[in-house]
């Protein structure tokens, strides 16, 4: 004893240094911060790991003891449902269960009604899942993993799938195994959500925190971009692209703290809207920064009150992240909105007096009437904190019996929605081939993994680089589950045993998904290990069967990832150009006489294409190309909402006719604005510049307040326009589909 005793002390000490040898000496010195997440996890992904870990291990203990004949999709189950926060949890749990409902009852139609059809009921396998991608696209929220609404779709095509291809061998028994395998899925779903809920601690509270600091962060990441605005520098908001990106991050992360709140009095939708407003302060600065370009515009009295609101904005996220009361802000930014409208008033005045006291000093009337229209915009910037401020401070402290409403927007796109479909079905369609043609006896395995794979991935916008990442964690897994197999499992016979040789490879996959960079190879693998594994009552995974098993899944992860580089890849060049046609749509129709949209829904359709392009996975010789079409979807915003502006100015039928007739002018070459044939850029183009001239002539003429003041308003929206136009000329002359011309 003492011997194998000291035997082990000198192992140790030897493994000692060798390590330190391998990490300080002989050569440059290693750098291991990417396996941070292995050795050095922080508390929140290691409690997560951990949970996740047990959740899997007792599902899966239930189910062999409840003798189930496929244990394994019960902890399969648990990884599929786990998320990093109960509120995540539960949504995706709640979707996970309906999506198994309705993919078990359409299965059940499915075999019942063509049980001895193959290339028939293969067809419509893949129609089936086809289907439900295609559903999956329209459904509100982001085309991520995190969208759970669209899990509920992904959860009905996997379950279709595995209850579909295992009732084609026995269909007569369909029922059973169609009760079965919901049955391992709800095991699944009540064990994790159960094992979940032991883990929390004051999450009502913890979730309202939660959407103060998600605000916070999204001001934070504003108010330096308008400060520099405020400083001078013109296109400070078009080139800070990470602001309108968190600010739809954060919103989709709303409706977790909603589920976690459980009785809530509305703090959600009050967040939302709060959100809302930042990326309408934001559009404003849009505004204010085209506005800028005017010559002469800042006076010394905007540079004084620009200096003071720069100054208070930089304090706002300090004092709003202490948990102070909201009023004192409120009440300073009162004060400077009111300053910027006593200085756009005296501004009009001493225009008026210069335009009504001959000598007309035309330099100096052009001059204060610029300064003016700064002031109004810089007065609208602070009307748009104020809101954002009041329905923080609202989602903060909620008012008892409160009725508002701030839903979630959804912006269908029902090409993207087709090609999903398409694909996914496609792809489903060709592994059934595969499996008929040759005969091969574990086709059918394979053709459930590439369904499962088209059911997860086909609703990404970016499928091919998702299942790269997928392969990456499907090769990873199958080796842990040759070791597992083929040496550790050989050696339990009791089920305290095999917890035990589970548990340190699936609490390393729970770090791995905790892991940004790695999530999608660690779905892979959390995924994949129960069903490698294959536990079971009265045997184990042997050679033969893990083999037989391993070659279908790696096969069909090549398959898919090679499907979907090969049919209907992902086109960042057409995903740019349909981008394009449809801001110029939107323009030509926010011209016509139609009903006008709401400006939150212009801002989101704006957002929305920005984040879609700035997310894009592109090469360094179209990153220019990509930053020119974010660039040209943001002015495309800007123009949108100055049109809705026009619009209402017209409406409100205060300009004098000649006015009247320059503005609608521009809006009628607006109307058939394509961008594309006969030059429409160009006479656009100068129609909003001697609209801009026009009214610029005539408001330095007009003698009545209220009608000026009008005409101030327009003359703003239409240098806005104008300067739009005039800068993103290569977006907006769409006469170069991609922009190669115009860049090369």
């Amino acid at each position: 004893m003492k011997a194998a005793a000291f035997s082990f002390g000198q192992f140790c000490q030897a493994f000692k240094t060798i390590v330190r040898q391998a990490l300080e000496g002989g050569g440059p010195p290693r750098d291991l911060s990417k396996l941070r997440w292995l050795f050095a996890p922080n508390l929140l992904s290691f409690g997560y790991a951990l949970r996740t870990t047990l959740s899997s291990l007792i599902a899966l203990g239930i189910a062999l003891w409840w003798e189930l004949g496929s244990p394994q999709w019960a902890a399969l189950t648990v990884w599929m449902v786990a998320q990093g926060t109960r509120g995540k949890s539960i949504a995706k749990a709640r979707w996970h269960m309906f999506g198994m409902v309705v993919g078990t009852i359409c299965a059940i139609v499915l075999v019942g009604s063509m049980p001895q059809s193959p290339l028939l009921y293969i067809f419509w396998v893949a129609a089936g899942i086809g289907g439900f991608c295609f559903i999956g696209t329209l459904l509100p929220g982001p085309a991520t993993m995190t969208n759970y609404r669209i899990h509920g779709m992904r959860a009905s095509g996997f379950t279709y799938a595995i209850i579909a291809l295992d009732g084609a061998a026995a269909p007569d028994q369909i029922f059973h195994i169609a009760m079965a395998r919901a049955t391992y899925i709800t095991l699944g779903i009540v064990v994790e959500t159960t094992i979940s809920s032991l883990f929390q601690y004051r999450l009502g509270l913890r979730a309202r925190n939660r959407l103060a600091t998600n605000f916070v962060q999204a001001l934070d990441g504003a108010v330096p971009a308008l400060v520099r605005l405020l400083g001078g520098d013109r296109r400070a908001v078009a080139n800070s692209p990470s602001v309108f990106t968190t600010i739809v991050g954060l919103s989709d992360q709303v409706e977790f703290a909603e589920v976690e709140m459980g009785e809530h009095q509305h703090e959600g939708d009050h967040a939302r809207a709060a959100l809302a407003a930042i990326a309408v302060l934001m559009s404003r600065g849009l505004d204010l920064g085209a506005l800028l370009s005017m010559p002469e515009s800042q006076g010394q009295e905007y540079q004084q009150v620009a200096g003071d609101v720069a100054q208070f904005l930089q304090t706002i996220p300090q004092r709003l992240s202490d948990d102070q009361p909201v009023a004192p802000v409120l009440r300073d930014l009162v004060a400077l909105r009111a300053t910027c409208t006593q200085l756009a008033a005296t501004c009009l005045e001493q225009e008026m007096i210069a335009a009504t006291h001959p000598p007309v000093d035309v330099a100096q009337e052009s001059s204060l009437s610029r300064e003016g229209q700064l002031l109004h915009k810089l007065g609208a910037i602070l009307d748009e904190l104020q809101q954002a401020i009041e329905q923080f401070e609202m989602s903060r402290n909620p008012l008892p019996h409160d009725h508002f409403r701030y839903p979630m927007k959804s912006y269908r796109d029902w090409r993207m929605a087709f090609t999903n479909s398409l694909r996914a079905s496609v792809t489903i369609f060709g592994s059934g081939i595969i499996w008929i043609t040759t005969g091969w006896t574990d086709g059918l395995t394979f053709m459930m993994f590439v369904s499962i794979v088209c059911a997860l991935f086909s609703t990404l916008e970016q499928p091919a680089l998702a299942t790269q990442a997928f392969l990456h964690g499907t090769i990873f897994v199958v080796g842990m589950s040759g070791l597992l197999d083929l040496w550790i499992m050989a050696q339990p016979t009791i089920y305290e045993t095999l917890a035990l040789c589970l548990a340190v490879p699936m609490l390393v996959g729970g770090l791995a998904f905790a892991w940004p960079p790695l999530v999608l190879a660690a779905v892979a693998y959390n995924l994949f290990l129960p069903i490698l594994i294959g536990p079971m009552n009265q045997g184990r995974m042997d050679e033969i069967l893990y083999f037989n098993t391993a070659l279908p899944l790696f096969l069909a992860m090549v398959f898919s990832m090679w499907m979907y580089r090969v049919f209907l890849p992902f086109d960042p060049d057409g995903l740019r150009w349909d981008l394009r046609v449809s801001i110029l749509r939107r323009l030509r129709r926010l011209a016509q006489h139609r009903a006008a949209p709401p400006m939150t829904e212009v801002i989101g359709r704006g957002v929305d294409g920005f984040v879609r392009l700035a997310s894009m996975t592109t090469d360094d010789r179209s990153t220019f190309v990509r930053d020119r079409y974010v660039s040209g979807v943001l002015s495309g915003m800007t123009i949108e909402l100055n049109l809705l502006r026009l619009r209402a100015i017209l409406a409100r039928d205060i300009l004098p006719d000649e006015a009247r007739h320059a503005t609608e002018a521009m809006m009628n070459r607006m109307r058939q604005f394509s961008g594309r044939y006969g030059g429409q850029y160009g006479r656009t183009a100068r129609a909003a510049h001697l609209a801009v001239e026009y009214l610029t002539r005539m408001e330095q003429a007009e003698t009545n307040l209220s009608v000026r003041e009008e005409m101030l308003r327009a003359l703003a929206s239409l240098h806005v326009i104008e300067t739009e136009l005039k800068e993103n000329q290569a977006f907006f002359d769409a006469s170069s589909p991609y922009l190669d011309k115009a860049f090369s």
